[in-house]
C-alpha cells in the first residue's frame, strides 16, 4: 500500500452485506478501518442486508449510520416490497443502471469526500447466469459518454455471476474508470490488481456476514437439504462470527487512475445471530 498524498483519495468498497450479522460487522469494524487507513469514502453492496434478501429503509439507515456513504445492489434489489419507494426517494441507494427504462431509482451517483473530491459510483449487473437486463458494456459506454469529464474518480460495482463477464468488463473499461469491482458471489477473490491503463480490478469483493457454518451466509443445514433433495426449502441465515470483506482503492484525484488496491478482511471476533 502506497502512502497517501494530498492528491489521492481512498475509497473502501465493502462486499455484499448479508443480514444482521453483516450490518453488525460494518457497524463495529468500520470506524477502526477508517481511522487506520485514512479512508475518505465508504461504499457497500447492500442487496442482501435485510434478512439476507433485499433491502429496507431500516437496514439502509443502519449502514448509513455506521458510516457508509453509498449503497449498491443487484438482482435481489426488489426482494422487499418497499424497495421501489425507497429507491425512488434517494440517490444514495443504487440499483443496476442497466435495468430497462422506467425502473425506480438510479444506477449511479456522485458524492464528495470531506476534502471536496467528487467520487462517482456506478452500479451494473451482469447477464451471464443472471437476469436478462440491458447490456452492461453498452450501458457503461452510455454512462461514461454522458458523464462530466471533470468527474475523474469513477468506481463500478459489477454485480455478476460469471468471472469471465466481470473480467471482460474490467478490461473493457481499463483506463476509462478508476476501478471495476465485482460483487454477487460472496467469495472474495485473490486477483486484485491495477490493470495496464490504470484501472483497479478484483473479481469479487467477498461477503460481509457470517462465514462459519454457512454457505455464502445461509445456514449450512438448509443449503445441504436443497442440494441433496432438490426440493424447495426456506433459507435462513447462519449464526457465527461475521467477517467484513472488501477492498481499499487509492485513486489519483487529478487523473482518476488507481494508485493501489488492497483486499480487506476483518473478523468481528464474536458470534452474531441473524
Amino acid at each position: 500500500m502506497s502512502n497517501q498524498s494530498a492528491d489521492t483519495v481512498r475509497i473502501l468498497f465493502i462486499g455484499d452485506v448479508v443480514g444482521k450479522p453483516g450490518r453488525v460487522a460494518v457497524r463495529d469494524l468500520l470506524d477502526g478501518l477508517v481511522d487506520k487507513y485514512h479512508i475518505d469514502l465508504v461504499a457497500a453492496n447492500a442487496e442482501n442486508a435485510a434478512g439476507g434478501f433485499g433491502i429496507t429503509a431500516d437496514t439502509t439507515e443502519d449502514l448509513f449510520a455506521a458510516g457508509v456513504h453509498v449503497l449498491t445492489t443487484g438482482n435481489h434489489v426488489w426482494d422487499k416490497k418497499e424497495a421501489c419507494e425507497l429507491l425512488a426517494d434517494t440517490d444514495r441507494v443504487l440499483r443496476p443502471a442497466n435495468y430497462p427504462a422506467g425502473a425506480p431509482g438510479v444506477g449511479l451517483t456522485t458524492v464528495k469526500t470531506p476534502g471536496g473530491v467528487p467520487v462517482t459510483v456506478v452500479n451494473l449487473s451482469g447477464r451471464v447466469f443472471m437476469d436478462n437486463l440491458d447490456c452492461p458494456f453498452r450501458k457503461a459506454d452510455e454512462i461514461l459518454s454522458d458523464l462530466d469529464p471533470k468527474l475523474r474518480c469513477v468506481l463500478v460495482d459489477i454485480h455478476a455471476e460469471a468471472t469471465s463477464e466481470k473480467r471482460a468488463l474490467g478490461l473493457y473499461l481499463d483506463g476509462r474508470v478508476s476501478a471495476v469491482l465485482g460483487t454477487h458471489t460472496h467469495i472474495q477473490t485473490a486477483d486484485e490488481r491495477i490493470m495496464t491503463d490504470g484501472t483497479a480490478y478484483i473479481s469479487d469483493l467477498g461477503m460481509t456476514g457470517n462465514e462459519e457454518g454457512s454457505v455464502i451466509g445461509i445456514d449450512f443445514k438448509a443449503a445441504r437439504y436443497r442440494f441433496l433433495s432438490q426440493m424447495p426449502t426456506r433459507f435462513h441465515l447462519a449464526t457465527g462470527v461475521p467477517t467484513l470483506c472488501g477492498a481499499l482503492i487509492e485513486v489519483d484525484s487529478n487523473t482518476g487512475k488507481a494508485v493501489s488496491i488492497e483486499r480487506i478482511t476483518r473478523s468481528l471476533g464474536r458470534s452474531v445471530s441473524p
